[in-house]
């Protein structure tokens, strides 16, 4: 029995319903004291899975999986009271009716199977960001964590911050005019100011390693297809791989699209083009761009958004002064009447004497209590997370096209061409070929 179970009854023999309220949830009450706290399992305990632990460590981590126990060898002493797993379906088998919340924090190709056991268990789940490896992956997702009525947030931490709110605030306040072009841009796969590098534009390697005895390979490939063990895979450089992860798109976009879809109230394309440097069947290419085409919403214009990847960055904007700098990583948004130019960390207003006179937009919105506390509330019955799979699944869709196109470059026959993309349908009705690469197959046993 869990301890929220626990501590429910132990509050319902003495009376204190005063120090509890009550939530309706997939379709039955539930009373949670005021200082209650979550059962947490993780799967996933190094890298960005061990961030986000600590992140919602005021609640209680019970249970912690991994396949790469060295990876997980600092979270695994930090919450050694939390049972130790390699396999997380096993974790989950024993441990199921214990659990109140689920950490997703995997490489790409395991988010759709690890978030969709924790959904069908009637979990809340966070999962990183993307929050699927395929854009079929995320509509699947979506549409079972609403059927199921779980709480749920991916893990784009951005979407919580200030100037998120404060972008959106100047475009409410039609500071820049009418936005007809978006501009996105990122320095990965390089090193940078995010610190971090990961091949691509390679091939597969011939050599298989010996496989390091505190990894489980077979469960590290998990539904991916069969290879041999070699270091460039894991563990940090699997985002570079076609396989395993989702490239520089998958990895930025989700933080780097979400103030602008907010803003600018975007949906889903209706169409999608990409070109690259070198590119293969193993790997993303060392750098690309992908240009989306977005309809006419209300009374907000067409809109046309380039993602640039790789260190491209779009020309400068003429009523962006000469003096301003254009970081590795950056966002811009084209209007009749300015420019909103952002270094990731604020957004200012171009032409500068324009953006000097205006100041700052007026507030709004309501500010966020932070990311991973809006997943706290929301799962002890609050108001629902700003990344919640609703919001989050159609995003990473579109995010994931990019990658679509991506793939059909390596196609003679679909090289250089736009591809025009019915969202309701889920297809592209000009090159159907290209939906071969909407999802992708599992390995036996996934």
């Amino acid at each position: 029995m869990s301890y929220l179970n626990n501590r429910r009854q132990f509050i319902q023999r003495a009376g204190s319903a005063s120090l509890a309220f009550t939530i309706l949830k997939a379709g039955s009450a539930r009373t949670y004291a005021a200082n209650e706290k979550l059962n947490i399992a993780s799967v996933g305990a190094g890298g960005q899975a061990a961030g986000d632990i600590r992140n919602l460590s005021s609640e209680n981590i019970i249970g912690l999986a991994d396949v790469d126990w060295q990876r997980a060898a600092g979270s695994f002493r930090k919450y050694s009271k939390a049972k130790q797993f390699k396999d997380y379906r096993k974790m989950f088998d024993e441990m199921g009716s214990e659990i109140d919340a689920v950490i997703v924090g995997t490489p790409d190709h395991h988010h759709f199977h690890a978030t969709l056991a924790a959904i069908r268990m009637g979990k809340a789940v966070y999962t990183e960001k993307p929050l699927t490896h395929s854009v079929w992956e995320a509509r699947e997702l979506t549409k079972a964590a609403r059927k199921a009525g779980v709480v749920t947030q991916m893990g784009n931490q951005a979407q919580a911050s200030e100037e998120t709110r404060v972008v959106q605030e100047f475009v409410m306040d039609n500071a820049a005019g009418q936005i007809r072009e978006a501009h996105i841009w990122t320095d990965r796969p390089s090193k940078g100011l995010f610190g971090e590098y990961w091949p691509q534009g390679i091939g597969k390697p011939a050599e298989i390693e010996k496989v390091p005895d505190t990894l489980d390979w077979n469960l590290w490939l998990g539904p991916a297809p069969e290879r041999g063990y070699n270091s460039v895979y894991c563990p940090r450089t699997w985002r570079g791989w076609w396989d395993f992860g989702t490239g520089a798109l998958g990895d930025i976009a989700c933080h780097f699209f979400d103030p602008v879809f907010r803003a600018l109230k975007l949906g889903a394309p209706s169409s999608v083009e990409a070109t690259s440097s070198r590119a293969n069947d193993q790997s993303f290419p060392l750098a690309s761009m992908i240009t989306y085409l977005f309809p006419k919403r209300g009374d907000m214009a067409p809109l046309k958004l380039v993602w640039y990847d790789g260190g491209l960055r779009p020309a400068r904007h003429r009523m962006v002064d000469e003096g301003a700098v254009m970081g590795t990583n950056g966002l811009m948004l084209v209007g009749d009447d300015g420019v909103l130019l952002s270094d990731w960390k604020h957004w200012r207003l171009y032409p500068e004497k324009r953006g000097q006179e205006y100041g700052r937009p007026p507030k709004k919105l309501k500010r966020s209590p932070g990311h991973h506390q809006e997943f706290i509330i929301a799962a002890k019955g609050g108001v629902k997370a700003g990344s919640n799979f609703d919001w989050a699944g159609p995003l990473t869709e579109t995010v994931l096209l990019g990658n679509v196109a991506l793939r059909a470059e390596l196609r003679e026959d679909l090289t250089k061409k736009k591809l025009l993309w019915n969202g309701k349908k889920m297809q592209f009705t000009n090159h159907p070929e290209a939906n071969a690469f909407l999802r992708r197959e599992y390995r036996t046993g996934w």
